[in-house]
């Protein structure tokens, strides 16, 4: 809001000026804004850049109505419970990870595991239909590449037939994607727009979230609207994301060469999260910090033969009776024995 003020205030001031009697007004004290150790680009309100400019787009999102939902949801979390800011960052994002995002993670686990068991049956047709093919290009005069386009043709059709029939396309997998990163996008801007005054809701006694957020932080990162300057919660953040992309890297034997480059690719954006993670407000790191805490764990507890059982998520043939002594035994072996 100030920076909106103060870039008005230059575009008015030459027209004052020549109409004023006396003396130029003075410019607006800098002593008004709240002084803070973010960047300009992270501290600067994006409602300066006009719907045309370069920041539009952001403008849209930090206004939109699932953002202003979440900001409702968060000032609910902190009203009701009662916590300080970094109490009820946690609180909320426990909440909706456990709520949202477990049963989607648990439904994702249920379409793999049914995807998996239908490989022996797709493999059984695909001999078959290899067979037939070559039967029928014999008896036709077909040329090589019109028997292949005709195998890969009526292959997609047959498997495609079989995830009909078990109701289990490999696309319904996708869906715990589509929800968690909005979800993930949503909060971030929502507590950037609490950290950097962009909105203007008040929780108690007429102070703005702004500056509570500035006094309800806690050990070593006291001010959620300040960069955390030890480091630690970015450096967390980072090596929460690493461990899941390595926990999810242990559990693919035998990985296509895509699905290599997309591990690459992960675990370059987790090292990248961390200077990320630096230039932001810490309350946003702490939300992203509890947001991959709350990943790992449900990367474990997904694991458990209990859990899946309750969840009813079938059994497969790469199940193990005692999962998480298999995990430290590859986990040890890839990183620790290696010689």
């Amino acid at each position: 809001m100030l920076c909106r003020l103060s870039v008005r205030w230059l575009q008015l001031r030459p027209a004052l000026q020549l109409r004023a009697l006396g003396p130029p007004l003075p410019p607006v004290p800098t002593g008004i804004a709240k002084r803070s150790a973010l960047p300009v680009w992270a501290v600067a309100s994006v409602s300066a850049v006009g719907p045309s400019g370069a920041g539009g787009w952001y403008e849209a999102l930090a206004t939109s109505a699932p953002v202003q939902g979440v900001e409702d949801v968060l000032l609910f979390a902190h009203t009701a419970s009662g916590l300080p800011w970094w109490g009820s960052i946690l609180l909320t994002t426990v909440a909706l990870r456990g709520a949202v995002t477990l049963p989607l993670a648990a439904y994702q686990h249920y379409i793999l595991a049914k995807v998996e068991n239908l490989q022996p049956e797709i493999k059984n047709i695909a001999r078959h239909l290899n067979q037939e093919v070559a039967v029928r290009a014999n008896q036709l005069g077909w040329s090589k590449r019109v028997a292949r386009l005709t195998y890969l043709k009526t292959m997609r059709r047959l498997v495609s037939e079989l995830y009909v029939r078990d109701n289990c396309h490999p696309f319904k997998a996708t869906v715990l994607v589509w929800i968690q990163l909005p979800m993930w996008i949503f909060m971030s801007v929502a507590l950037r727009n609490f950290s950097t005054g962009a909105t203007h809701s008040e929780v108690s006694a007429g102070f703005s979230v702004q500056e509570q957020l500035a006094t309800g932080g806690v050990l070593w990162f006291p001010d959620l609207t300040a960069l955390d300057s030890t480091w630690i919660l970015p450096v967390s953040v980072g090596i929460i994301n690493l461990l899941i992309v390595e926990i999810f890297a242990l559990q693919k034997f035998g990985m296509s060469r895509f699905q290599t480059y997309i591990t690459y690719f992960v675990r370059a954006v987790s090292v990248l999260m961390i200077p990320i993670a630096a230039t932001v407000p810490s309350s946003i790191v702490l939300y992203w910090l509890c947001s991959s805490f709350m990943g790992l764990s449900q990367n474990f507890l997904l694991r458990s033969p209990r859990f899946r059982q309750l969840c009813r998520i079938p059994l497969t043939k790469s199940d193990s009776d005692t999962p998480y002594k298999d995990l430290f035994a590859a986990f040890y072996a890839k990183f620790i024995s290696r010689k």
